[in-house]
């Protein structure tokens, strides 16, 4: 794989990590117009996923460092309950939905379901519930959310935001608690690859760059969906995914 696919590829993977419109869905879509494109293997989805984690970690470094030193058991708690049902479906259940919905067809049609869910983040009011104080069982209930956007085409950001609105929790602490909970579940993935496929590659330019560029590109896209979450503009990316996800499955068919 050349250093301009790599890096453009980097660039898709820090931008659509944590804005609600899918990685996954756009990886597979940029891949398909990319001309002369060959598959570059597991390792080098791992490399942007490891790029996209060490923006989340330097993004919100303090709050890590108090779970690290154990100055917030009650976030540290809620976190491993959110992450259990996505631990489990991503080591059960990810090769098999990720056959069942290879096709841009199925791209689409999950595209739009997230962008349904931004829609009703958008048209969601706060109440002043704040993430510090969720409990267990909307803990698991946003983990539930985050295992099933193992689908392609699912966000997993759309499905945690949303969930984390629907009960009750302010859209900025809904998203800040998406966001930390994708720390354990990018690191689990990661970990798992590295376990079935080893790190041994031949190139390691494109490696690099993907990694390099998903980083600086994911820390600045979180600071942004924040600023726009913020400015009541969620229903951009509602739009977004349903125009897109008409779009490619309309193509798909045609």
């Amino acid at each position: 794989m050349d250093l301009f696919s790599a890096g453009l590829l980097g660039i898709v993977q820090g931008l659509t990590e944590f804005l609600p419109i899918s990685s996954s869905a756009h990886l597979v879509i940029v891949q398909k117009l990319l001309p002369n494109f060959s598959q570059p293997g597991i390792l080098f989805d791992v490399a942007l996923h490891g790029g996209t984690l060490l923006a989340v970690l330097i993004y919100y470094r303090r709050i890590v460092w108090e779970l690290l030193t154990f100055k917030n058991p009650h976030l540290m708690w809620i976190l491993i309950i959110g992450t259990i049902p996505a631990g489990l479906a991503g080591y059960f259940l990810n090769d098999l939905f990720e056959s069942m919905f290879a096709s841009l067809f199925w791209v689409g049609i999950t595209l739009m379901i997230s962008g349904v869910m931004n829609w009703f983040v958008d048209s969601r009011q706060d109440i002043g519930h704040r993430a510090q104080g969720t409990g267990w069982l909307q803990a698991l209930t946003i983990g539930i959310f985050q295992a099933i956007a193992i689908i392609p085409g699912i966000s997993r950001s759309s499905a945690t935001i949303f969930s984390g609105t629907m009960l009750g929790i302010d859209k900025k602490q809904a998203a800040d608690f998406s966001f930390l909970l994708s720390i354990p579940a990018i690191l689990g993935a990661v970990v798992l690859q590295l376990t079935k496929h080893g790190a041994a590659v031949s190139d390691p330019a494109p490696y690099v760059v993907g990694f390099i560029l998903s980083g600086i590109v994911g820390y600045f896209s979180i600071g942004w969906l924040l600023s726009l979450l913020a400015q009541n503009k969620y229903k951009y990316f509602a739009v977004y995914c349903l125009v897109v996800g008409a779009l490619v499955s309309s193509l798909e068919i045609l």
